[in-house]
């Protein structure tokens, strides 16, 4: 039997985490009172040979039932039915722009700011985030994302860091990405802007990502920065981080930014945190 309790801050995607696993046969109850969760509990790990799988959603919906959540979690414990946590973050930029996008309200805002019901949110939250064994940020995440994630943990079993990088190519003459945690800039390499029959081609193409790499320059950062990466992510994961933004810029972000970001990518892909790579401004070059 696996019980898992989804939870985190409201627009983060409970609901969405919820239909995943509710894909994978999961058996998935939603905003269950409290108090109910040790009889469910039972049900499911006792009484019922039909179910193995079991995601229950709990949220900030439960109000002051909330505050007893710690008391039903140290029942559990008494009963000796194993359960994991889930939980699942987001920054506040972020949820503000999906609650203004899809007008839904806060479960706390009522008529007062969306940004203070939040952080009352996280406030009251903490301390299932202090228990959590999983944490997801879906700041950066798209849906596909999550789901990658999600059946990486709760159906392949694969083993899970809660941290999670983005290696994002960008161009400089549009900006350097505001949640960029680290920024490296490549436009020492060879430009194949100047090629006429490469320009119009991108680091996506296999003649433009093997005309960057043929450069020992590039072979030399590529060493570097895949060092540099190992030594900070675990001490990055030590203290507490859970997400990161590794930013590759050339001019355009186009050739040489999408070349050196896929080729990171394919060097850290075998790491046992998640991983993806964004192209910013690949079509805009």
């Amino acid at each position: 039997m696996r019980f898992v309790i989804v939870t985190g801050i409201s627009g983060a995607g409970k609901n969405s985490v919820l239909k995943m696993l509710e894909d994978a046969d999961y058996f998935c109850v939603d905003n269950l009172p409290i108090q109910l969760i040790p009889k469910l509990a039972q049900i499911a790990v006792v009484e019922s040979r039909n179910i193995s799988k079991v995601a229950l959603g709990v949220d900030i919906r439960s109000r002051d039932g909330l505050e007893d959540l710690t008391g039903i979690l140290e029942q559990i414990d008494e009963m000796h039915f194993d359960y994991e946590i889930l939980f699942l973050e987001c920054c506040t930029d972020v949820l503000i722009k999906r609650y203004k996008e899809t007008r839904h309200n806060h479960p706390l805002a009522g008529k007062g700011r969306v940004e203070e019901a939040i952080e009352e949110e996280r406030r009251r939250t903490a301390f299932l985030k202090e228990r959590a064994k999983y944490i997801i940020d879906t700041s950066q995440l798209l849906v596909r994302d999550l789901r990658t994630e999600i059946y990486k943990i709760f159906v392949d079993n694969d083993q899970f860091d809660n941290f999670y990088m983005t290696v994002l190519s960008f161009g400089f003459k549009y900006g350097v990405p505001v949640d960029s945690d680290l920024v490296f800039d490549v436009r020492f390499l060879p430009n194949p802007y100047y090629i006429p029959e490469m320009r119009p081609k991108s680091g996506n193409d296999k003649e433009v990502y093997d005309y960057v790499m043929s450069s020992k320059e590039a072979k030399i950062f590529l060493d570097k920065l895949e060092d540099m990466l190992d030594f900070l992510v675990p001490n990055y994961i030590a203290e507490g981080k859970n997400q990161l933004v590794v930013s590759i810029g050339c001019t355009g972000g186009k050739h040489r930014s999408v070349t050196l970001a896929n080729a990171i990518t394919k060097r850290l892909a075998n790491r046992k945190y998640g991983l993806k790579v964004e192209h910013r401004d690949i079509e805009k070059g």
